[in-house]
């Protein structure tokens, strides 16, 4: 079993857009999405600095696209993936590639959701930092003695706490044994409590657009099971904005389920890194560029690469 993986925030640089505006359709279909999301993609992904395109209300929609973009150019040829699964907001884009929402719902709703957590994150100062090996116990501990939430169970010996600064910043200088504390880049506390005003909002949206069951096997990051309900799909995801990611359940089950390659699309890197040590000796591809559509290709195909 061949899968396609979809990436979350934190995963996108500046002009990584560019090459992919050479391939046939993208820029057309940028151009739709911009619409949909009400952000212009095309400028965001080509020429924006880092600091504006790590704005939430921007990160979203764009990572969103390029994974749609790299996917419709890596199954044109008319082979699908087993299986397809997304980080965080990389949910939605999965949601897209099972067939459960056209890409114009897609694109709206993470449009609404980057905007959403935006505003919530505004409410009240907070953070994120990424705690690399340790023990899991050891740190879940720390985490509850500083008021912090696990937001991100990532696999692969990594944790996401979240909360206010100080506590984070308290978890910086005073760390668990043997772990390796690094600040995050975004605007908020997301995954947690602060992100509740988001969800009613998204909530509101995605009660409105067409539904269809997956297609495909469908993971879901609340438990990391396979989800066959297009609707409860959707209430998921909604959910996801304030509750932890479980990629690490995620994971567990691609190798109960006997996957035996991941692809994962643009803007890729941080997946299969976390795969490779997880998943060892199951085959990765991270589609960063055009150029790498043929390996993807021959994973996906059981070619020769």
């Amino acid at each position: 079993m061949i899968i396609t993986v979809f990436p979350g925030q934190g995963s996108q640089t500046p002009g990584f857009l560019l090459p992919w505006l050479d391939v046939p359709g993208v820029r057309s279909a940028l151009e739709r999405y911009s619409d949909d999301a009400q952000v212009d993609l095309i400028a965001a992904g080509t020429e924006w600095d880092a600091d504006r395109i790590r704005d939430t209300r921007i990160a979203q929609p764009l990572i969103v696209a390029a994974s749609l973009v790299s996917f419709a150019a890596l199954t044109e040829a008319g082979t699908d993936p087993a299986g397809v699964a997304g980080h965080s907001v990389g949910e939605i884009a999965a949601l897209v590639a099972a067939g459960v929402l056209s890409d114009t719902d897609g694109m709206s709703l993470v449009g609404i959701r980057g905007r959403a957590m935006a505003e919530a994150a505004a409410i009240e100062t907070t953070g994120m930092s990424a705690i690399l090996g340790g023990d899991q116990d050891a740190v879940l501990a720390r985490l509850a003695e500083l008021d912090l939430t696990p937001a991100n169970y990532n696999g692969g010996g990594q944790i996401v706490a979240a909360g206010a600064l100080p506590a984070l910043a308290e978890l910086g200088t005073d760390a668990p044994k043997a772990t390796r504390v690094i600040p995050l880049q975004v605007a908020g506390a997301f995954h947690t409590r602060f992100m509740a005003p988001a969800v009613e909002t998204l909530r509101a949206a995605a009660a409105d657009v067409t539904v269809a069951d997956p297609r495909a096997t469908l993971w879901t990051n609340n438990d990391g099971s396979a989800v066959t309900d297009g609707r409860t799909a959707v209430n998921l995801v909604v959910d996801q904005v304030a509750s932890p990611v479980r990629w690490d359940l995620c994971m567990a089950s691609f190798a109960d389920q006997g996957v035996t390659g991941i692809i994962e699309l643009a803007p890729a890197g941080t997946l299969v890194g976390l795969a490779k040590r997880a998943l060892r000796g199951v085959p990765t591809v991270a589609v960063k560029t055009p150029d790498d559509l043929a390996a993807a290709t021959a994973l996906l195909t059981g070619a020769d690469a």
